[in-house]
């Protein structure tokens, strides 16, 4: 059969490049559907028979199917023979009806149903191997209602609690449970995200709890294994049966599944300790900070979300251009790639003094008041409903639409997002604004609190000498609580540059005034 399977599977990638084309990027990001590379199917199903043994017999389920890579590589990896049965799930017949055509004369039987609704089987029709990449969907596309079935279904299946915030990929995890053979092996291809933020909490707890976690690779992401999804990836490998007594899971980093860069066992009781599994294998367990932290200082709050940053921010010449009141803006930070410099001074009026000036939307008034005394306004707001921004996501979630969320300017801002090989040695930048711009969800916000606040207050100069000590936060301390995307990009979130050591800081207090104590690290 390998010359068949040869010949399909350069079918099947032509295939694949003309319905990605027919889609468009826009589209298959909205749906989370990024094809499995060959040579990355080829690796997972090779790894699988390697566990299961080159004479196991295969019954074999994709619950998210494409056009059927993982099958392919299936194919190329067992002999026919060994290949029981095969089925996978695709819910878009875009994709769907040519895969079932493709594979029509192979075996595999394609099922253009959602794996989510569909039916569990029984007994000898389960499945003894599962390899899936499932749909990248984020939580604000996926609809209410159906996101609460969702949770109910896994809480019934496999009784995981999942975040409101997870990712669709969560729930397939969870909803496959049931369609798995005791001592069934599954090979996921999932974002690695889940492994340090919070909605990542129930996933680890079913892999710790509820089957055998056997083995995590994470991928180089200097390498990002989809060229159009700007995540890192991850291979988790689970056995769906109980874990054994002091259970240790193979961590492994680069490289390939049988050839990493680098590796390391830990045990799970080290990991239900351990917050944020991306440590691994590249360093020792997480200890606990002894001494003052970031949060002990500052109340970190992410930038605004406009809704729609084309139709909210506008320049000082488009505001004149338009005729619409200077009144119902306020002054925003630009992009932070605009930002020559790491400080912000303003002018009379409070004004950030750059070559890039932006004035965010946000009128105190209401539609009726909007509508009587500014008809320039009214107009422009009216523009915005019927091009659909109103009914946006963020903006029909507000009350008007148009009214923005709270955020003072902080005196200091700091990127969000950064890279850990940047050539300043700085992959996030701590800004000092002495202006009243406020700041976009590009930035995270540090509003000082007591009794860093008081003092600054008392002594102004004392907030230039925090700002310097901001920046001399050791990087290596800012990326290992950041999480990792493709192509080296890191993100930190409110909470987590919260946790970031900031004993230098303290030691601008009197003795009094200093936090004592260590801070815990979050268990789960």
């Amino acid at each position: 059969m390998g010359k068949k399977v040869t010949e399909l599977e350069t079918r099947r990638l032509e295939l694949q490049d003309r319905l990605d084309a027919e889609k468009g990027t826009l589209e298959r990001n909205r749906m989370g559907q990024f094809a499995t590379p060959t040579k990355l199917a080829v690796e997972m199903l090779g790894y699988a028979r390697t566990i299961l043994g080159p004479d196991a017999t295969v019954r074999f389920l994709d619950p998210a199917l494409g056009t059927g890579s993982f099958y392919s590589a299936l194919c190329a990896n067992f002999p026919a023979t060994n290949i029981h049965s095969a089925a996978g799930f695709e819910i878009d017949r875009h994709y769907g009806v040519p895969a079932a055509e493709l594979w029509s004369e192979t075996g595999l039987e394609v099922r253009l149903e959602d794996f989510t609704r569909s039916a569990e089987p029984e007994g000898s029709e389960k499945s003894n191997l599962l390899i899936c990449n499932p749909p990248y969907v984020r939580h604000h596309h996926i609809d209410s209602g159906d996101k609460r079935r969702l949770q109910l279904r896994v809480r019934e299946v496999c009784g995981a609690e999942i975040s409101g915030l997870a990712g669709l990929y969560c729930y397939f995890l969870g909803l496959s449970h049931n369609w798995m053979t005791g001592g069934g092996l599954a090979g996921w291809l999932i974002p690695s995200e889940f492994m340090d933020v919070n909605y990542g909490k129930s996933v680890k707890r079913y892999l710790l709890d509820e089957v055998t976690l056997l083995h995590i690779h994470r991928f180089d992401p200097m390498d990002a294994q989809f060229r159009d999804a700007l995540v890192s990836s991850a291979v988790v490998w689970i056995k769906n049966e109980p874990p054994p007594d002091e259970h240790r899971v193979r961590f492994t980093y680069g490289g390939t599944l049988d050839a990493p860069k680098m590796e390391k066992s830990v045990s799970s009781e080290t990991l239900r300790r351990e917050s944020k599994w991306a440590r691994y294998p590249a360093k020792d367990e997480a200890e606990v900070i002894k001494g003052p932290i970031l949060s002990d200082f500052f109340k970190i709050k992410r930038g605004l979300a406009t809704g729609n940053n084309g139709f909210f921010i506008l320049t000082a010449r488009e505001i004149e251009q338009k005729r619409l009141p200077l009144e119902a803006f306020k002054p925003i930070l630009p992009s932070p790639r605009y930002l020559l410099g790491d400080e912000i001074r303003g002018d009379r009026d409070g004004n950030p003094l750059l070559d890039t000036r932006l004035f965010l939307l946000d009128p105190p008034w209401t539609e009726a008041e909007i509508e009587k005394d500014h008809p320039k306004l009214w107009a422009y707001l009216e523009q915005g409903k019927k091009t659909g921004i109103a009914a946006r996501y963020i903006c029909r979630h507000r009350a008007p639409w148009y009214r923005q969320e709270r955020r003072p300017p902080a005196p200091f801002v700091c990127t969000y997002l950064g890279r850990g090989d940047k050539k300043s040695g700085r992959p996030f930048r701590f800004i000092l604004n002495d202006s009243r711009a406020t700041a976009a969800n590009v930035y995270l916000m540090l509003y000082p609190q007591e009794p860093i606040a008081r003092i600054m207050q008392d002594r102004p100069e004392l907030k230039r000498r925090v700002w310097e000590y901001l920046n001399e936060i050791c990087p290596r301390a800012m990326l290992g609580e950041s999480r990792v995307y493709g192509g080296g990009l890191h993100k930190l979130e409110p909470k987590e540059l919260g946790n970031v050591p900031a004993a230098a800081i303290a030691e601008l207090l009197p003795e009094a005034d200093r936090p004592r104590g260590a801070n815990q690290i979050e268990l789960f």
